[in-house]
């Protein structure tokens, strides 16, 4: 027969600190304050002798000797402190684990008792409740009623605290045990409560309950009640934990989570049988045995200190997630496009539990006919027209097929002109019901693209604007090569390389790509926008819907299906398939194709753009930061330039039609017109000639040598003697980051 017992432990406030708990020890006792005493103004009463003082976190242990009933002064308070008896019998000889109840139910608490004594040999276990004392008489009850029903179990202690004490005002982050899984936090924030509402914000908690209950038991494992270890396949934690040359064996956690639960069940460990493909680093918890680790061992939340366990001392256990944040929708606590069914946890909730879990719809992987390789364009576009015909004789140059353009708010003859393309079976051409939609407009722009027949009907895919251009080094140059080249590739990303000015200042009407060579290095990760990159991405339903830099809404049964490439051909790793935009020092690639990007043209003509504002930012300003961030003029690309005689066909192909050159020609008489119209104001003549001045000129040559934060706050924090002075290749600077940061 199980023995069953609740026991409350009472805090004592001395001053202003709370003592957790005395415990009596040989030749003494040793005493656990809460965190943030003040370890300062902690001094030994009369008649009272302090072996030693130590801390654990912000809380601190006191060793007192030889009286039973210490005397405590803390500041202008003394108070002497009563001792409870140590009660290391309970659990003496004995596999135990430690566990928080998080409001779990008694069901719950059962099933987790029982597998661990079935699977692991468990023989007791302390339960320490974070309900306020009286809350959970019907728990308790039902508890003491069917432990005795679990084979092998020998004792369960579930300890309260009895009084409040008072609010745990530390930051979240200064403590290692609050949960750092918690549903879209980094850590879970401690509570406005006392350490039964908020143990794992007292870094003493382990310590404590080791002295009191668990420093006599055989081994120790720590838990949580929605923790359940793996089958053991030979020796079970205890036993190994007992084996190991530190004693102790570190507990290896893995996510797992349920697809959804029927509507009125109690959610089970049964529902869990989903994990995340791309999941991040497991957590660590432990097993110890006390004997073996010795007594200079300190328990943690997530490890022991002074006994480091070898590296394969290791135990696999499973988190189950939905009972640790219960929820409605187990969407709030992870993506459901990171889930996947696994095999494993499908057979263990109906072998193990007899349970038909929830599944996740079946979705049979994509036919792909590699021979149809069609290439749609779909982009927005506001005030663009002298740059519109260049763009798209370009692409067509190299092989795409058909442009879904969106435009909205032009006043110099871009939407006409697309109209007019419409009508010459070149674009496809909509307004954009930006404002209809409470959407940015290129937003509204992609969800209201992913009705029309000719993204439907694409084979390949990409969201890109008129300011970028598909720059393709392999073979001929043309889409056909890169896709010869990546012949499995369903995605394959093309990162940015900017392009400056160089130091052009006045618009011309002549090719972009001709004209604008200098750029970033290829090696260039700040400004962080350096390595952002757009995909072209094969329409097979791998993504549910189109994004910016890459499909979004990834279907998570389909993963497996990804064959995504950077632009040098090299696989790009799994956590990047749901939400990654940009390169990074390990994906970046530029050897086949990458995305030429000439984010600002002539100074005159990004007078032009700053005026009309950003076409996904309406609300932002594009001055003087924008122009700092993407002007890079330190290197020189030619490469996109063996495209020029086939640019140059196309575009002679276009303008042989009088309207088309009739339109191009209206737009870029209007762009001048707005030039000269900007130029001729106060303000602007002064930001034209800022852009144009020695000063920016020159830190348009420097930005390697900057840090991230002197892109945020812009190139006013960059001083004139490192503006206008030479420097070695290392020389670096940066600055503090800046309060508020320009757009």
């Amino acid at each position: 027969m199980t023995a069953f017992q609740h026991i409350t432990i009472s805090p004592q406030t001395i001053g202003p600190a709370v003592l957790l708990d005395a415990v009596a020890v040989d030749h003494g006792a040793r005493l656990f304050f809460a965190a943030h005493t003040d370890v300062d103004g902690l001094a030994a009463g009369p008649g009272t002798v302090f072996d030693a003082v130590g801390s654990v976190g912000d809380g601190v242990i006191v060793q007192a000797a030889g009286v039973e009933r210490p005397v405590v002064q803390i500041g202008e308070a003394q108070s002497d402190v009563l001792v409870s008896p140590a009660q290391l019998d309970l659990f003496a000889g004995l596999n135990s684990a430690i566990a928080v109840r998080n409001g779990q139910s008694a069901k719950i608490t059962l099933d987790w008792l029982r597998w661990h004594a079935e699977h692991h040999g468990l023989e007791s276990a302390l339960i320490v409740d974070r309900a306020k004392l009286g809350e959970n008489s019907a728990y308790l009850g039902d508890l003491e009623t069917e432990v005795g029903s679990i084979d092998g179990l020998k004792r369960v202690v579930v300890v309260q605290y009895d009084a409040p004490l008072g609010q745990l005002d530390a930051p979240a982050e200064q403590h290692p045990f609050s949960a750092p899984d918690a549903p879209g936090k980094d850590r879970m924030e401690i509570p406005d409560a006392d350490p039964w509402q908020a143990p794992l914000g007292q870094l003493g908690l382990f310590e404590m309950l080791r002295t009191r209950f668990l420093n006599d038991a055989r081994a120790v494992a720590q838990l949580d009640l929605t923790d359940l270890l793996v089958k053991a396949r030979g020796a079970n934690v205890f036993d190994r934990a007992q084996e190991a040359s530190s004693g102790v064996i570190t507990l290896v956690g893995h996510h797992c989570y349920p697809w959804r639960v029927r509507d009125g069940d109690e959610e089970h460990f049964a529902d869990h049988i989903c994990r995340q493909f791309d999941a991040g680093k497991p957590r660590a918890r432990w097993c110890v045995a006390p004997a073996v680790a010795g007594d200079d061992a300190v328990w943690r939340y997530v490890r022991v200190v002074r006994a480091t366990p070898a590296p394969n001392e290791r135990a696999p256990f499973l988190r189950f997630m939905g009972l640790r944040h219960p929820v409605d929708s187990v969407s709030k606590i992870v993506p459901k496009t990171s889930l996947i069914e696994d095999e494993t946890l499908l057979a263990m909730a109906r072998q193990e539990w007899g349970h038909k879990p929830v599944r996740m719809p079946v979705m049979d992987p994509p036919k792909v006919d590699k021979t149809k390789n069609s290439v749609t364009i779909i982009t927005t576009m506001k005030n663009e027209g002298p740059f519109i015909l260049e763009w798209i004789a370009y692409h067509r140059a190299i092989g795409v097929d058909n442009f879904m353009v969106f435009t909205n708010d032009c006043t110099d003859g871009t939407d006409d002109f697309h109209d007019l393309l419409m009508e010459k079976g070149i674009v496809q051409h909509r307004d954009n019901p930006f404002r209809d939609t409470g959407l940015k407009p290129q937003h509204a722009a992609l969800q209201a693209g992913e009705e029309e027949d000719i993204i439907k009907n694409a084979d390949w895919v990409i969201c890109m604007d008129v300011d970028e251009f598909i720059n393709i080094k392999v073979g001929d140059g043309t889409l056909t090569d890169l896709f010869k080249a990546v012949p499995d590739a369903n995605m394959i990303s093309l990162t940015w390389r900017l392009f400056g000015n160089s130091d052009i200042h006045e618009f011309k009407d002549g090719p972009i790509i001709a004209d604008y060579t200098r750029c970033a290095h290829e090696m260039t990760r700040k400004p962080h926008q350096a390595w952002g990159f757009k995909t072209l991405f094969r329409n097979i339903g791998l993504f549910k819907k189109l994004g910016v830099h890459r499909p979004k809404g990834l279907n998570p049964q389909l993963w497996e299906a990804i064959n995504w490439v950077n632009g040098s051909g090299k696989p790009m790793p799994k956590e990047f398939f749901r939400n990654a935009w940009r390169s990074t020092q390990e994906t970046v690639g530029y050897d086949l194709v990458s995305l030429n990007h000439y984010a600002v043209r002539s100074a005159e003509s990004f007078l032009v753009k700053r005026d009309r504002g950003r076409v996904n930012h309406v609300d932002r300003d594009q001055g003087m930061a924008y122009w700092f961030r993407m002007n890079h003029n330190v290197g020189e690309d030619h490469s996109i330039q063996r495209m020029l005689p086939a640019l140059q066909a196309e575009m002679d192909r276009l303008l042989a039609d009088p309207d088309i050159r009739a339109m191009h020609e209206r737009c870029v008489a209007a762009h001048r017109a707005k030039i000269d119209e900007l130029k001729a104001t106060e303000n602007y003549a002064k930001f034209y000639k800022d852009l144009t001045g020695e000063r920016l000129e020159r830190l348009s040559k420097l930005l390697p040598h900057f840090g991230a934060n002197v892109f945020l706050a812009g190139p006013d924090v960059v001083p004139d003697e490192v503006a206008l002075a030479d420097h070695p290749e290392d020389y670096f600077f940066t600055v503090e980051r800046q309060e508020t940061t320009a757009h």
